[in-house]
């Protein structure tokens, strides 16, 4: 193994700017033609530039001087000792030299001990003795400085290829040029000052690529784009020039012929099938391309390595890479380095500049690409010119950024282009789920064509929320606004507020069929009126978002010819109207309609024109009085959510609604009885039916003959000569018994509906779809899951249920259960066949025993595969030791992988808004001060003391639950806990930490996987998912948990 040192005074890696790599010092008549020759070759082909006298030195120059300079200008130094090296003088004014830039100038140096034993370099034994005997005689002024000079050289860590390998000489070489390789890069990677920000992103690609492992591995690196290679070149010149040039440089011939693909294809696998190579495609956006590069692992030989940089993350989980690399956008401090390397000349930043500076990078988020552009541009600009083009940036994007991050656009499908570009002019920073249900109505099928976008690091998705780099978002407005950026007619989308008072300032009679959707947000009562007319003479609209802010009451409905025909999707926010339109209205496209904030509703329009309307929404209309009976033939309509209209007073039958799976009534029907007689028309039959929540009734008094009872799975009624889809539409009781039965139903919220013990005592509900069910802030004092018959049931919220005392039968399906606020709840009932229950919340006083509901948790199906969390304002027995603080360290004992199901994190606080952070790293000898903190922090076991306000908190983590974090490995041994708060509480109390592991029944079980869909982590939150493995590196893995709701 070869090694180098260097002294104190020089650092090994000094930034000198060296001519050379390598230098090679031997005696020609013992080695030329034999090792050092064999040796120069495969550093050459390495790439390595090397100085071997005979070869580099030009014919007719004299070899003294310029052969003194050569190893002055070398990074590494390799000396050949053999038998007759000491015999040349000028072999040992070499080595004086080479010893001499070693102390002054940090050269590396490496020893080759070629047929002789160190022992006779270091003494100046036989030969060497022999040498340095005729030396003394000739030439004693140099003797003892070549004397030292071999000591000193003898002493390094070399190579003696007669004892590697059984002396095979290949074999040895190949250790050198390896052990050479290793320390040029740790060189240029220290020196070379163009790689900003490379050092930090490095060390995981490196443990990744598992240099010293054998196999073949390929190593995907992907992102936002900004070079190209594979990609233009294959589209210029084809395929085959590619297959030609990796051989070529592969193989180091010049001339490589390939005449068809599948032709290149069999040379690569025929030639390269026993080589280890490392290749690096860059830039690939396409899978024919890698098929026919690097189609595989075994066309190359064991210890290969393919490297794959690309802008389509596709294109790697296509080709099945062995890691998928997403490399980061540069940090502030980078993103400064970078931009003031360029701007201005110097590698320094001029005070006057830093604001400025300061402008551009935060324009530039991060990206290189951009950094490099504007820095270049601006560095021989003065301070007023920075300032004009830092001023039309915002107006006029730069085209060379531009037109590179349009590369990956180009690459879309057209109808992968137009859903990008919606999502960039209108939804940037929405809510997925809204976004989706918008994208969809515009037939765009935003679930694949959103994947799409990801994997073309186009778009992100963070908290529930679509977002985009800055610059991408403005490459998509750029494209949109086109060569008319001040002419809104010739656009496809408008979102400036400027852009559509632009359009009113236009001729009338001006055709708007270029514009496909619009946004108009704060809009004055003036400007509203003015949009509605000039919005319907946009023939190609699908896409209408209005928000008014200072509307005017009024009882004029809108234009008849708003909106347009064509419109699938409608947004209205903050109008007076006490009715949109008037009659019967035909717009066949519409899918999506929200009504938000229309104050002075007090009816809905007609549905009836409305056949396809698949979801609507009625949100903060107060004066609602009355739905339009049409909305019972919708039979298109999957979703329907009616809050904040307590002033409902009855609600039409929607029995034929058979699509319909999400119905959400919150806070509606409070002037209004849940249960109500009504008469048919002209008829004194009455017809029982309950409006609170729109719920149809399939039951009667057995007493009453003369009932009309209509049944809510298929609509029809108990008249005679009607048959209906149940044998008994009802069940017979002494009471009044209500079924509730829809199969399609996947959620119901009903909170804030003053449903109390007369409804849900009596009720029946079949739902066998139903996953999501609130209840929230209602009346009722007990909740019987074996009268709702609900065998799908994932997630229920109850919270602010201030009455309820017991709750029992809860389905076995049941994930997440939310009791928030239940301060009379005595019962949880018996959960002990509840094995996907993961998380509990029960803040606020309660009379159950956490205790017990967390060792019921711990015996079902999260103690092997998921996480766990418990919230209650409730003493509990600590979970191993606790401490007195915010941070906690659990060391992890050997096999601890297969000896324990995971560990449990034990927390009581009265942090309000709590964020706990869990790292799992290996411990190091070196300890930081950091972890001596955590140390002192955590050396005092105490009982938690508990006053009011304080919660307690279990959390529970599965190792099996961390398996996708492929680099959660055995070697960690620690386990570190912090509490953080999100804001801080000034009147916050001591907290309390601890952490314990939980053991497997039987130490070297094996672990058993659960399918996981069955824990449902699909929770609504509007804040983070309770846990979320945030990041994960070779290093440490990091986990986040929110263990409080924010519903």
């Amino acid at each position: 193994m070869a090694s180098s040192s260097s002294s104190p005074s020089a650092p090994a890696f000094s930034s000198h700017s060296w001519k050379y790599h390598v230098f090679l010092s031997f005696r020609g008549e013992d080695t030329r033609k034999t090792f050092v020759d064999h040796l120069y070759s495969a550093l050459e082909q390495q790439g390595i530039y090397t100085y071997k006298d005979n070869e580099t030195l030009p014919r007719g120059e004299s070899i003294g001087p310029s052969l003194m300079k050569a190893i002055e200008e070398s990074q590494i130094a390799v000396i050949i000792f053999s038998e007759n090296y000491a015999d040349s003088s000028w072999c040992l004014d070499e080595l004086a030299c080479i010893m001499k830039c070693k102390d002054t100038k940090g050269q590396i140096v490496m020893p080759v001990f070629y047929d002789v034993d160190p022992f006779e370099v270091r003494k100046q034994k036989r030969k060497y003795g022999e040498a340095f005997a005729k030396h003394w005689l000739e030439n004693k002024t140099k003797v003892e400085s070549w004397r030292k000079a071999l000591v000193d050289a003898s002493n390094l860590s070399g190579w003696e290829p007669k004892h590697i390998a059984n002396g095979h000489e290949s074999k040895v070489i190949k250790e050198i040029l390896n052990a050479i390789s290793q320390r040029l890069q740790l060189v240029t990677s220290s020196a070379d000052e163009n790689l900003i920000g490379m050092a930090t992103r490095m060390q995981r690609l490196k443990s990744e690529l598992q240099i010293e492992s054998n196999g073949v591995r390929m190593i995907g690196i992907w992102g936002v784009g900004g070079g190209e290679n594979v990609r233009e070149e294959s589209s210029k010149n084809g395929l085959e020039k590619l297959q030609e040039e990796i051989l070529s440089l592969v193989l180091k011939q010049k001339k490589v012929k390939v005449r068809r693909v599948e032709e290149g294809r069999r040379v690569i696998i025929c030639k390269l099938r026993h080589k280890k190579v490392l290749i690096v495609l860059d830039d690939v956006d396409n899978l024919d391309q890698l098929k026919a590069l690097a189609g595989a692992h075994d066309w190359f030989g064991e210890g290969s390595r393919i490297i794959i940089t690309t802008r389509d993350e596709h294109v790697l989980n296509a080709h099945r890479v062995d890691v998928i690399h997403n490399i980061s956008l540069l940090n502030n401090d980078e993103a400064i380095k970078l931009f003031c390397k360029h701007a201005p000349r110097g590698h320094r930043c001029i005070e006057d500049y830093e604001l400025l500076s300061e402008d551009v990078v935060s324009y530039a988020g991060g990206l290189p690409l951009a950094l490099t552009v504007l820095g270049s541009f601006l560095c021989d600009k003065d301070i007023h010119e920075w300032r004009s083009a830092l001023a039309r940036l915002k107006e006029i994007p730069d085209t060379d950024i531009v037109e590179k991050l349009k590369i990956s656009f180009d690459g879309l499908k057209p109808i992968e282009k137009e859903l990008f570009l919606d999502i960039a002019c209108f939804f940037r920073r929405e809510l997925t789920e809204k976004t989706m249900e918008k994208l969809d109505a515009c037939g765009f099928h935003p679930v694949i064509g959103i994947k799409v976008l990801i994997q073309k690091a186009l778009i992100t998705i963070s908290d529930g929320v679509f977002d985009m780099h800055d610059l991408i978002q403005e490459m998509a407005h750029y494209i949109v606004r086109g060569e008319h950026p001040n002419n809104p007619t010739k656009q496809s989308r408008i979102w400036k507020k400027e852009d559509v008072l632009r359009l009113f300032d236009m001729n009338a009679t001006m055709k708007l069929d270029k514009i496909e959707a619009i946004k108009f947000w704060h809009a004055t009562d003036e400007e509203s009126q003015h949009f509605v007319h000039v919005a319907a003479n946009m023939k190609k609209l699908r896409l209408i978002s209005l928000k008014t802010e200072e509307s005017i009451e009024t009882t004029r409905p809108l234009p008849e010819n708003f909106p347009p025909r064509e419109l699938c999707c409608l947004r209205l926010q903050g109008f007076k109207q006490k009715q949109l339109w008037e009659g019967y209205k035909y717009l066949p496209n519409l899918k999506n309609m929200e009504l938000i904030a229309l104050e002075k509703l007090i009816v809905t329009p007609d549905f009836d024109g409305l056949p396809n309307l698949e979801r609507l929404t009625l949100t903060e209309c107060y004066c609602l009085e009355e739905v339009h009976p049409s909305i019972g033939r919708l039979e298109s309509l999957v979703a329907l959510c009616i809050i904040d209209a307590s002033c409902l007073k009855s609600f039409p039958p929607i029995t034929r609604l058979k699509k319909l799976e999400t119905l959400i009534f919150l806070d509606c029907f409070q002037n209004c009885k849940p249960l109500e007689f009504q008469q048919q028309n002209n008829n004194n039959i009455p017809h029982l039916q309950l409006d609170n929540g729109g719920k149809e009734v399939g039951s009667y008094k057995e007493s009453i003959t003369n009932s009309l009872v209509t049944c809510w799975r298929c609509g029809l009624s108990n008249l005679p000569g009607i048959k209906c889809c149940l044998d008994k539409p009802c069940l017979p009781h002494n009471n009044i018994d209500l079924r509730f039965s829809y199969r399609g139903l996947s959620k119901l919220n009903l909170s804030g509906c003053e449903l109390g013990d007369e409804y849900i005592g009596s009720c029946v509900w079949e739902l066998p779809n139903l996953q999501e069910l609130s209840l929230a802030a209602n009346n009722f004092s007990r909740l019987n899951f074996s009268l709702l018959k609900l065998p799908r049931l994932k997630w229920l919220n109850l919270a602010a249920c201030f009455n309820l005392v017991e709750l029992s039968d809860l389905p076995s399906s049941i994930a997440v259960v939310i009791a928030d606020g239940c301060s009379s709840l005595e019962s949880f009932g018996d959960i002990s066949n509840c094995k996907w229950l993961w998380k509990l919340s029960l803040l606020g006083d309660n009379k159950l025993y956490g205790d017990i509901l967390l060792h019921y948790m711990l015996q079902g199906n999260a103690i092997e595969d998921h996480f766990i969390s418990l919230t209650l304002e409730h003493q509990m027995i600590p979970k191993g030791v606790v401490v007195r603080g915010k941070t906690f360290t659990l060391n992890l004992p050997d096999n601890w992988y297969n000896d324990f199901y995971g560990f449990l994190v034990h927390i009581v606080t009265d942090i309000e808004c709590l964020k706990v952070t869990i790292i799992i790293m290996e411990k190091v000898d070196d300890e930081d001060s950091r972890f001596e903190a955590l140390k002192e922090e955590s050396n005092e076991a105490m009982d938690p003391e508990y006053i009011n306000g304080t919660t307690t908190s279990i959390g529970y983590v599965s190792f099996n639950s961390l398996k996708h974090t492929t680099l959660l490995n055995s070697s960690y041994n620690r386990i570190s806990f912090s509490l953080e708060e999100t804001y801080r509480n000034p009147d916050a109390v001591e907290s309390y930490i601890g952490a314990a592991l939980v053991p497997r029944k039987s130490k070297g079980d094996e672990v058993q996987t659960t399918d996981c869909s069955g824990f449902w982590d699909k929770e609504r939150t509007i804040h983070e998912k309770t846990f979320r493995v945030q990041h994960d590196s070779k290093s440490c893995v990091k986990i986040i948990w929110h263990p409080f709701n924010w519903y």
